[in-house]
């Protein structure tokens, strides 16, 4: 299988025995069900669709080396304006049948139609992807260009969750935002939203990445407070340079706390210890949610696995999978 670039996909080896999924005579559990089952935190992470040859052999040791960790689901994200659509569903479908892992593709609105969503919709479940993360997305250009509806799309992500409902028997993960809506910055309309797309049939939700734990907690409660048990995994983007955080930052609307730039400041001319300090605060940040009950942690890997397999190792047990 082979994507819209040509980047193929990896044969079936040792590690990836082919068509795992298919040979299954029983379903597997979604990411919703597991959630509900709350035996154990869920543990997840995030890739992006390889552009190139090499990008393609980095994106896949990045999976063999995060498979061996036993994590619930992975995410593969969906470029602006559906750029990366074919790369998407490739990477996708090829992780859903080469590995043991339950994958999970992304989907934005943003300058696609109606119909150009539904057909991707479609193909999704077509490829037999059954988990869509349903998102509003950025304008091409990026998040600081101002966002403006297709004249024959839809209008937000909760119009988006309640077209993908309607079109399959899908598992629907949305955004949530800890650090508030980069266009809203209001914490009670960010609950609402969130709900407004739990109702319209999303299952759960992953939020954008956050330095302060309170501020999960906050955001949850204030979801709760309106009568909605939507589960909110939290997203995690370990530091590995200062300069990619601070831009992940400004682009996300995430506030980067004090204490966490003078921490990176210390050792801002050394990237190894950089990388180190990263993954010290992530650590930090991922038990301190643990400990207060969030039911998963989804890591940003940026396709390199290092800094997620370190912090795994430093929480274990608790992402142990059962």
């Amino acid at each position: 299988m082979s994507s819209a670039a040509g980047v193929s996909a990896p044969v079936p080896t040792t590690q990836h025995v082919g068509d795992r999924r298919a040979n299954q005579t029983v379903r597997a559990p979604t990411i919703a069900e597991l959630l509900r089952d709350g035996r154990r935190p869920l543990f997840s992470f995030e890739l992006f669709p390889a552009k190139d040859e090499a990008m393609q052999r980095q994106l896949w040791q990045t999976v063999r080396e995060l498979e061996a960790l036993g994590p619930d689901f992975v995410s593969v994200t969906y470029g602006a304006n559906g750029s990366s659509r074919d790369r998407t569903i490739a990477a996708t479908e090829a992780i859903a049948r080469h590995t043991t892992l339950r994958s999970m593709a992304h989907l934005t609105c943003a300058s696609q139609s109606k119909n150009q969503l539904r057909q991707v919709i479609g193909s999704y479940a077509a490829a037999g992807i059954r988990h869509i993360l349903a998102i509003r997305g950025d304008m091409p250009g990026g998040p600081t260009v101002p966002w403006e509806r297709h004249p024959e799309g839809l209008a937000n992500a909760t119009e988006l969750v309640a077209m993908v409902a309607e079109l399959g028997d899908f598992c629907i993960g949305v955004a949530a935002f800890p650090d508030l809506h980069p266009e809203r910055h209001n914490a009670d309309l960010d609950a609402r939203v969130l709900v407004a797309k739990a109702n319209a049939g999303a299952n759960f939700a992953i939020t954008q990445l956050f330095f302060t734990p309170s501020r999960y907690f906050e955001l949850v409660e204030r979801v709760r407070a309106l009568g909605c048990d939507i589960p909110i995994i939290p997203g995690i983007m370990p530091v590995t340079r200062f300069s990619q955080i601070k831009r992940f930052a400004e682009l996300s609307g995430a506030d980067l706390p004090t204490a966490v730039t003078d921490r990176l400041n210390e050792v801002a001319d050394d990237e190894e210890q950089v990388r180190a300090v990263g993954v010290e605060l992530a650590t930090e940040l991922s038990a301190d949610l643990l400990a207060g009950g969030a039911p998963g942690l989804h890591f940003i890997t940026m396709n390199r696995s290092r800094a997620t397999r370190e912090i795994f190792a430093r929480l274990h047990p608790g992402l142990r999978r059962a």
